[in-house]
């Protein structure tokens, strides 16, 4: 475990005579940094939801089929694998501080370059760089959240990626008001990378510092060790909460268009229903897992994860998707808090790196899933696509009443 500075809070809440004014004053900056690491987290989610909503109007701009939608989206994938490498290496020696007030502008810089685009290899091309951008920011943003979460010595980790799904939720709204006022995806994705701005600006100098990560690392600098078993099984676990939650951010709008077949800014609808119970369901994750365990929470969530989708293909009609959609909204809302919050808890490597290798096995499932969707939808139809992702959320079940590590 790394070693928190709080000298910091000396210089900025001096003594007082009395130590309840000083503990109360303490509190009150501990809450501030808090917040600010719920903004980081929204703006983060805040820029993937807005590339998520314009999807459908980018797929028509450019005149394609849900199988080259497919291929292109691998670009995403691709340079977050690339980046996966250094990303756990650069953010535990330099710190996530650091790393996170360069990583998130460039996620929201790159995400301007999608709303220029106006050939397919132009898409391609700024999606790669959208995904190495959120590679580093991933890491980096997280690793802050369990640092927090150690100064706090509670669960709150569900409140920060509850904080990312209200921005997703957020992001639809906008994008249905982009959408309205007829503005352009760039012109929409322009005012996203305003308001990152601001977010940085407002709250970068509340986020937590760390001692001395160097001394995090020992012996050679570049050294193969296999990781630690269980940090591979919550990553298999990420991968099939993020395979389902992937789908859900690339292809509700195109399932909600091409099958439930709903009428015009309806398409939104199945998006933003998961959304809404995706967030809720994490912000009441620190609440449920003190109260039933991670464990039982996560047999239920897998088991909800499934029903949601089987209810979708069996029912593709406007109200029964909608409820279908915040099922698995509801499911996969726990998932993620719990294994990034249980990964932070690992004592055999540093943080930055035990996250990047469960980040990086979950977010395979989360960038691999909805282009291989794109794929079987070509050759089949996208209610197969969504009756293939179902079956993830039986091994989240069983996975997490096998595994030793929630027992």
């Amino acid at each position: 475990m790394p070693l928190l500075d709080y000298s910091f809070l000396g210089k900025i809440i001096p003594k007082q005579k009395h130590k309840k004014t000083y503990r109360k004053a303490k509190q009150s900056y501990l809450n501030r940094i808090r917040l600010a690491m719920s903004f980081f987290y929204f703006g983060m989610g805040f820029c993937f939801a807005s590339w998520a909503s314009r999807i459908p109007d980018i797929k028509s701009y450019l005149s394609l089929s849900e199988g080259e939608l497919g291929t292109l989206l691998f670009a995403l994938p691709i340079g977050q694998l690339i980046a996966m490498p250094f990303s756990g290496k650069v953010v535990t020696r330099y710190g996530s501080q650091k790393i996170l007030l360069l990583s998130l502008p460039l996620y929201a810089l790159s995400l301007t370059f999608m709303g220029m685009v106006t050939q397919t290899w132009q898409l391609a091309l700024a999606l790669f760089i959208f995904g190495v951008c959120g590679n580093f920011c991933n890491i980096s943003i997280n690793t802050q959240g369990v640092y927090t979460e150690q100064i706090f010595r509670k669960p709150i980790m569900g409140s920060f990626h509850g904080s990312w799904s209200l921005a997703g939720f957020c992001g639809a709204l906008v994008g249905l008001g982009m959408m309205a006022l007829k503005l352009s995806p760039h012109e929409h994705f322009l005012i996203i990378f305003l308001v990152i701005g601001l977010i940085i600006w407002t709250n970068y100098s509340y986020l937590v510092k760390v001692k001395s990560v160097a001394k995090e690392i020992s012996g050679p600098k570049f050294r193969f060790q296999i990781p630690d078993k269980n940090l591979i099984w919550l990553g298999v676990i990420g991968f099939c909460c993020m395979a389902s939650e992937g789908i859900m951010f690339d292809w509700s709008g195109v399932y909600f268009k091409d099958i439930v077949k709903a009428p015009g800014a309806l398409v939104i609808l199945g998006y933003t229903s998961f959304m809404i119970t995706m967030a809720s369901g994490r912000f009441l994750s620190d609440i449920l897992v003190r109260k039933f365990g991670a464990r039982n929470i996560l047999i239920v969530s897998g088991i909800t994860i499934s029903t949601g989708l089987y209810t979708a293909v069996a029912f593709p009609y406007l109200i029964p998707c909608t409820l279908a959609f915040m099922l698995v909204g509801f499911g996969v809302s726990n998932v993620i808090p719990i294994i990034f919050s249980t990964t932070g808890r690992s004592t055999s490597i540093p943080t930055g790196e035990a996250l990047t290798i469960v980040t990086g096995i979950s977010f395979i499932g989360f960038l691999l899933g909805p282009p291989v969707i794109g794929h079987i939808a070509e050759l089949t139809n996208l209610r197969y696509s969504f009756a293939f992702i179902g079956i993830f959320g039986v091994f989240i079940s069983v996975l997490a009443y096998f595994l030793k590590v929630f027992r």
